[in-house]
Order: structure tokens, then sequence, then C-alpha cells
């Protein structure tokens, strides 16, 4: 009885950390200069619901995005991204958030 009881509890850890480890992961370009940049695009990505894991590397450019495809899209990630003040491949920010971020977070020539 105890051994059935401890496979069946086996069985689900697995199923529930396949299923939580189970996540896409893209790369994407979003447009930044500096450590603020970096810490605005990893709260503001992190932020969205279905978003399981986020790293920026400032000096690629590139946003490593984990996600739940039932829950989020590469799309409304950059859509909110472009919200804050970041372009990326499929979005421009808005000239007048782009013109509010501090000075040292302009990346456009």
């Amino acid at each position: 009885m105890k051994t059935k009881v401890l496979i069946l509890m086996a069985a689900v850890l697995l199923v529930g950390m396949s299923t939580f480890a189970s996540g896409k992961k893209e790369k994407l370009n979003v447009a930044g200069k500096c450590g603020m940049c970096e810490t605005r695009i990893e709260k503001t990505a992190s932020g969205i619901d279905g978003v399981s894991k986020v790293d920026y590397d400032l000096k690629a450019n590139k946003l490593t995005v984990t996600y739940d495809e039932k829950k989020t899209t590469t799309d409304a990630i950059e859509k909110a991204l472009a919200g804050v003040g970041h372009d990326t491949d499929k979005y421009k920010a808005d000239d007048a958030v782009y013109n509010k971020l501090p000075g040292c977070c302009h990346y456009r020539k």
C-alpha cells in the first residue's frame, strides 16, 4: 500500500515538474542602452501573465523570455515593451513615450 502511494506521488510530482518546465523560449530584439533600460525591459516582460523567466542582454539587445503559449504571445510581449519606450522588431515605441525616457536611455540616433 505504501509503495503504491509513493509511486503515485512520484508520478504526480514528475507530471507537475514537466508541466512547469514546459514553456516556449524565445529571443527577441529589444532596443536599450543602459542599466535602467535593462531593468525596465525585464520588469515589463516579467509582469506579463504567462511569462516565467526573462533575461536581457544589454550588449546584444536581446531579451530571452520563457513563457506559456496558452497565456501570452511574443506579439503581446513586444507590444508591452514598445508601450514603455523600447523598440522591437515588430513595434516601434511611440515618440512621446520614448521622449519621456531618461536621457541615458535614448538609444535612437
